[in-house]
């Protein structure tokens, strides 16, 4: 049985009949009811990008909390819980203080159409404003220029973290398209720091960036120079450091974290007190579930990982490559993304798919139509009915190793039933 906060949560769902309608409008309306939360906010951090945002944030995050600062976090979508969306002063937001301003952000938008992402932001402000933390992190929802994030008149940092293809029937259809979108978020920020890009996007940025100020960029300004099992060395201007490797999977998590590195040495020039020892077990000890994530269970190996476009599958099967690897497959995916590349992408890594609709989800993949991918590609499939009988055909395989992936929602789903 769902909760008083779930069915809330569903009611805002049905405010407006599309899911995702990309405009500022409705909210600047909304916000005006509230008493303009979002004017109040504390130092903010805000994140662009198609793929990295979460575990960059993570990383400065932990950065932040090591170093004795309170910060604030919104991030989606969520693994288990709504809640998770909302972290205030480094823990996720309550049921009850959750569900309290929820329900006045409805009230005061009366039934008025609004994007379920927008009204949550404007609960989301709410919250930050009372909090009165140091810091907040941003992380868009999707694009950049009219995402709810958005918004807000002013950032101390804006971050652009890896763009690839995902989304284009509402960003644009071109990777240069994507970019303008997601530079929109740049706007009145005192710093803007980007991460590394593929060569045409990079060279965009560099043409549009070029008279910006207090402009850093991954490999003109800061970069990793060499990996080594247990460290990396990390360059920022003329300055050299010597950085424990996270315990993040991937070496793109590694890039990830020479972003949370450029911006504490950004910091650092600005005065604020960061210790250096602490910065490297943050970095460290960092933590993101569910961005391949391995635990174990019942004496088998378990690779969550929630990629879902295609730069998630090439870095998922430069891992798997990498690592020798050659799971099972769980696989299910959200009927607008490009399942045949990603599958086609991760194909020669993998031994096997189990095909399965991700629960309460209605734009899901149904297991047949994952099967006829997984014929075209000649990847041999079989189609589960249930995450229970998920389960059930992990406890009883042969096999030890198996991948759950193709969306963050099924990932979160089986997590939760794993733990």
């Amino acid at each position: 049985m769902k909760s008083k906060t779930d069915r809330l949560l569903d009611k805002l769902i049905n405010l407006h009949p599309k899911y995702i309608d990309l405009s500022l409008n409705r909210l600047e309306k909304l916000l005006k009811k509230i008493g303009d939360p979002h004017l109040g906010l504390p130092k903010t951090i805000h994140i662009a990008g198609t793929n990295g945002k979460g575990s960059t944030q993570s990383f400065i995050r932990n950065i932040l909390v090591s170093n004795g600062y309170s910060c604030d976090a919104y991030i989606s979508p969520h693994l288990s819980k709504f809640n998770e969306r909302i972290i205030l002063n480094n823990k996720n937001v309550s049921t009850k203080k959750l569900y309290s301003t929820l329900e006045f952000v409805r009230k005061k938008n009366n039934d008025d159409p609004i994007t379920f992402f927008e009204i949550t932001t404007a609960a989301a402000f709410i919250l930050f404003q009372q909090s009165k933390s140091d810091f907040l992190i941003l992380e868009t929802g999707l694009g950049g220029r009219l995402d709810a994030t958005n918004i807000i008149p002013k950032k101390l940092f804006s971050i652009i973290t890896p763009i690839s293809f995902d989304h284009q029937e509402f960003l644009g259809n071109t990777i240069l398209k994507i970019t303008k979108e997601k530079l929109g978020i740049i706007k009145k920020s005192e710093y803007v720091l980007i991460s590394k890009q593929k060569k045409e996007v990079k060279k965009f940025i560099l043409e549009k960036l070029t008279k910006k100020k207090n402009f850093y960029y991954y490999s003109k300004d800061f970069k990793i120079i060499n990996i080594n099992k247990k460290t990396f060395q990390f360059q920022f201007k003329k300055n050299k450091r010597i950085i424990k490797r996270p315990k993040l999977n991937g070496l793109h998590q590694i890039e990830n974290a020479a972003v949370a590195l450029a911006f504490s040495e950004i910091m650092l020039q600005n005065k604020l007190d960061l210790n250096y020892k602490k910065i490297n077990k943050a970095i460290r000890d960092t933590a993101w579930p569910g961005r391949l994530e391995i635990i174990n269970f019942n004496n088998k190996k378990i690779i969550l990982d929630g990629s879902h476009n295609v730069d998630g599958a090439k870095r998922l099967s430069e891992f798997l490559k990498s690592n020798n690897l050659n799971p099972c497959v769980v696989f299910g995916m959200l009927n607008n993304k490009e399942i045949k590349i990603f599958l086609n992408t991760i194909k020669n890594h993998i031994k096997n798919i189990l095909a399965v609709e991700i629960p309460d989800e209605k734009h899901s993949f149904k297991n047949n139509e994952i099967l006829d991918v997984c014929n075209s590609l000649a990847i041999q499939c079989l189609r589960i009915q249930s995450l229970n009988k998920v389960i059930k055909h992990i406890n009883k395989s042969n096999q030890r190793i198996f991948l759950i992936t193709g969306s963050l929602y099924l990932v979160g789903k089986i997590r939760d039933k794993l733990l």
